[in-house]
């Protein structure tokens, strides 16, 4: 990779419902198939969403959310502190946005999880819901698939889709779940997603756009996990990471209490740091006692001549994924946050699964 990167904004969301083939408290996540002639991450199961467009941070959105909610915050409660950049981080995209980042990044996340899926994450304009429980998705309109296409086509017809409805997107049922940078070397394409949370209380209908997503799943966190170790989905590392911090809830109403109970926390975006080893690679993340946040990194791998058992071993203060193939990562971890369920707990695979891989 030549010459420094530009980062494009990207928003997914975590759709996680509730189930009622299990317990009643159970909860899935929705994980979409990536098509295989996708030049990121093809194959892959993933959250939906994708890249911010300009039409996402619209002036237009302006006169839909009104005159219930108005700007600047378009009723999302106070701003949340801001984070500071990662060193010599560059967004090619940015521009003078009407919106601020947290709603033009819901707004994208909403929009994208429409054109992938076909779950409308919107609510009537004149609606008043509690924010006090888990959320539900709209019922798919008659002639949904005409605007669906036209919404693929032009990202700015979603906002005419959303007055046609008389709705505005459900900024208000997204919580703040941090994000990931793309590491240096995993692809050229590079990204700062934003990763966005929204808790609903059923399963909504599902019908993957057969061009970008061929398929999906709704799985519990120990079913992702399983699934991936059976090589039957492949999760990226941060989706892993983040499959088993939600693998801390037991139920959709405690993590749905958690995030309410939270939402001024600075929302910490992370940039792993690849650190190849004599046989694998382990992705650093901050608060490793090996982790270091420079620019120098944002374009470069660190390397070691040593074995990734051997620096499993010695770490006393860790947060990282270890790579030992593609089917098969462990987390370690022993940072404490201030919540309970902040990170996730060590994850080692059985070694059943190491035999089979």
């Amino acid at each position: 990779m030549s010459g420094p990167s530009s980062w494009r904004r990207a928003a997914t969301v975590m759709l996680a419902a509730g189930w009622s083939h299990a317990s009643p408290a159970g909860f899935r996540l929705l994980l979409l198939q990536r098509a295989q002639n996708q030049r990121f991450m093809p194959g892959a199961h993933v959250f939906p969403g994708g890249v911010l467009d300009a039409a996402d941070s619209s002036p237009d959105w302006v006169s839909l959310f009104a005159p219930r909610h108005t700007p600047p915050r378009f009723g999302l409660g106070p701003e949340p502190p801001r984070q500071p950049s990662f060193p010599g981080l560059f967004h090619g995209d940015a521009d003078g946005a009407a919106l601020p980042d947290d709603v033009a990044l819901r707004i994208c996340a909403i929009r994208e999880t429409f054109e992938e899926a076909g779950v409308l994450l919107l609510r009537p304009r004149d609606s008043a819901r509690a924010s006090q429980e888990p959320s539900i998705a709209l019922s798919p309109p008659a002639g949904l698939a005409d605007w669906r296409s036209r919404v693929r086509s032009d990202p700015r017809c979603f906002l005419q889709l959303c007055a046609h409805l008389d709705c505005t997107p459900d900024i208000w049922a997204l919580l703040t779940g941090g994000g990931w940078l793309t590491p240096y070397g995993r692809s050229s394409r590079r990204f700062d997603t934003t990763f966005l949370l929204c808790c609903l209380r059923e399963t909504p209908r599902v019908e993957p756009d057969l061009a970008e997503v061929v398929g999906y799943k709704w799985l519990s966190p120990s079913e992702a996990t399983e699934c991936f170790l059976s090589k039957e989905i492949w999760l990226a590392p941060p989706q892993f990471y983040e499959v088993r911090r939600l693998e801390n809830f037991a139920s959709l109403s405690a993590l749905y209490r958690f995030c309410l109970d939270h939402p001024l926390e600075v929302p910490e975006k992370w940039l792993p740091i690849v650190l190849l080893t004599s046989d694998g690679s382990i992705h650093l993340l901050p608060g490793d006692e090996l982790y270091v946040k420079g620019s120098d990194f944002l374009e470069k791998n660190m390397s070691i001549d040593k074995k990734t058992e051997e620096i499993v071993t010695e770490g006393k203060v860790v947060n990282r994924i270890v790579i030992h193939s593609p089917h098969l990562y462990e987390i370690y971890m022993t940072l404490t946050s201030k919540s309970e369920h902040g990170y996730p707990k060590s994850y080692t695979a059985k070694k059943s699964c190491t035999a089979r891989l």
